[in-house]
C-alpha cells in the first residue's frame, strides 16, 4: 500500500511526470532495447514503436493508475488492470520482465527529471510502480492458472488446415493441434496471440479475436493485409503451414446477466461480433441483441454474409450497417450511408455494449452511449495493438 507521504509526493509531482512523458518515453525504449534487443524483435510491436503507439500505452497507463490512487474508482482501476492483464498473458509476460522495465524506465525518469527527482520522489513512484506491478504479477499468475498453463508457458505450434477469403483483403484460417487433438477452449469474443517469423529472424508478435464456435476443437482467425504480421500471414501462409500462437485470452465477454446486448464493430473489429454472434446462435439466447457495424464498402466488407446469418438465427436479434462508400441499391433504415451514428438505434437502459474497431470509432461510439444514458461499467471493448489509456476514460 502506498502511504500518506507517497500519495502527497506523487500528487505534487504528476503534472510533472505527465507532461515529460513525450520525452521519457523514448528514452526508457531506447535504453531497454539496447540492452535486450531480443525484446524489441520478439515481443514489441516494430509498427507500434514506430508511430508512438506503445509508449503512449505505457505512460497513459502508469499516468492513469497514478490518479486512480489519488481519486479512487474501484472499477475503472479493475477495468484497466484487467485489460493490461490479459494482453500480458497473451504474450506470456512473466515477473522478470517487471524488473526489467523497471530498471529502464526510472533510469529514463531521473536523466528527464534531473534533480527533481529527489530521494523523495523516487520512492513514491518506485512504490507505485511496484504496487501496480505486483497487483498485475498476481492476476496474470491466477490467469495462467485458469487456462492450465505455467507462468509464460502459453505457446503452441498449430497447423493451419483452410484458408478462405473473407474479403479481397482479409483472409480467414482455420488451425489445428498438430497432433489432432482438441485445441483448448475458449470464451467468446476471446483472442490469440500469433508469433511469424519475419526475414530478418526477428519474431513478430499479434493478437487475432477467435471467430469459430467455442465447442469445436479447433480455431479460427481473420486477418486483415495491414501491417508486417498482418503482411506475412496474408501473403506467406497457407494449408499445411505452421503457426506459432498463444492461449487464448481476453476479457471482452458476453455478460451472463441476460440483459440487453448492443454489439457494435468497424471493419476488422466485426470478428469479435463474428465470435460472440456464432456463441449467441448456437446457444438461441432470447435477448434483444442489437448489431452495428460500419465498414469503407460492402464489397471489402470481411464476413459481410457470415454476419447477416448469424443475427438471422436469433430469435431477437437486429442488424444495422453503415457504409462510407458506394451506392446501395435498395438501401433501407437498415442499411446507411456515412459513418455509424446511434441516431434512431433503440437502447435499453439495462444494456450492455460490445464495441471493436479503430480507437476513432471506439471513442466516437462510447461518447454517443454515455450521452444516450448507458454507464461506463456497462461498456467493454477491444481494440488490436496497444491500448491508449487516458485518465478518466473508459
Amino acid at each position: 500500500m502506498l502511504s500518506e507521504s507517497h500519495l502527497k509526493v506523487i500528487e505534487a509531482t504528476l503534472p510533472a511526470v505527465g507532461a515529460a512523458i513525450p520525452e521519457i518515453t523514448p528514452n526508457f525504449y531506447g535504453r531497454m532495447f539496447a540492452a535486450h534487443p531480443d525484446l524489441l524483435d520478439n515481443l514489441f510491436n516494430w509498427t507500434h514503436q514506430k508511430t508512438g503507439a506503445q509508449p503512449q500505452a505505457l505512460a497513459g497507463s502508469i499516468a492513469a493508475y497514478a490518479q486512480l490512487q489519488l481519486l479512487p474508482d474501484p472499477a475503472r482501476q479493475k477495468f484497466i488492470m484487467d485489460r493490461i492483464a490479459h494482453k500480458h498473458v497473451s504474450l506470456g509476460i512473466t515477473r522478470d520482465q517487471y524488473q526489467i522495465v523497471h530498471k529502464y524506465l526510472f533510469e529514463a525518469i531521473v536523466e528527464v527529471l534531473g534533480e527533481a527527482v529527489t530521494a523523495e520522489v523516487a520512492e513514491a513512484w518506485d512504490a507505485l510502480y511496484w504496487q501496480m506491478a505486483d497487483a498485475l504479477i498476481q492476476e496474470e499468475e491466477d490467469l495462467y492458472k485458469q487456462a492450465g498453463v505455467a507462468p509464460g508457458e502459453v505457446w503452441r505450434d498449430v497447423v493451419v488446415t483452410e484458408r478462405r477469403y473473407e474479403s479481397p483483403d482479409t483472409v480467414s484460417l482455420t488451425l489445428a493441434a498438430a497432433d489432432g487433438s482438441a485445441l483448448p477452449s475458449f470464451h467468446a469474443g476471446q483472442y490469440i496471440s500469433v508469433q511469424v517469423p519475419l526475414a530478418d529472424g526477428a519474431r513478430q508478435i499479434r493478437q487475432y479475436s477467435l471467430t469459430g464456435a467455442t465447442d469445436r476443437p479447433d480455431w479460427q482467425i481473420s486477418i486483415k493485409n495491414i501491417g508486417e504480421v498482418s503482411g506475412f500471414l496474408h501473403e506467406q501462409v497457407f494449408e499445411g503451414d505452421t503457426l506459432h500462437v498463444s492461449t487464448p485470452f481476453g476479457d471482452l465477454v458476453v455478460p451472463d446477466d441476460g440483459t440487453p446486448l448492443l454489439i457494435a464493430s468497424a471493419g476488422i473489429g466485426c470478428t469479435p461480433t463474428i465470435g460472440v454472434l456464432t456463441a449467441l446462435a448456437a446457444q438461441q439466447d432470447p435477448r434483444q441483441v442489437i448489431v452495428l457495424h460500419a465498414d469503407k464498402s460492402r464489397a471489402r466488407q470481411p464476413h459481410r454474409g457470415q454476419l447477416a446469418a448469424l443475427v438471422e438465427q436469433l430469435p431477437n436479434a437486429q442488424l444495422t450497417q453503415w457504409y462510407e462508400e458506394g451506392h446501395v441499391p435498395g438501401a433501407s433504415d437498415r442499411v446507411r450511408s456515412g459513418f455509424m451514428s446511434l441516431d434512431n438505434v433503440e437502447l435499453h437502459d439495462d444494456s450492455h455494449a460490445l464495441l471493436c474497431g479503430p480507437a476513432e470509432f471506439l471513442s466516437a461510439i462510447r461518447t454517443q452511449l454515455i450521452e444516450r444514458g448507458i454507464p461506463e461499467n456497462k461498456i467493454h471493448y477491444e481494440t488490436f495493438g496497444p491500448e491508449l489509456v487516458r485518465v478518466g476514460a473508459a
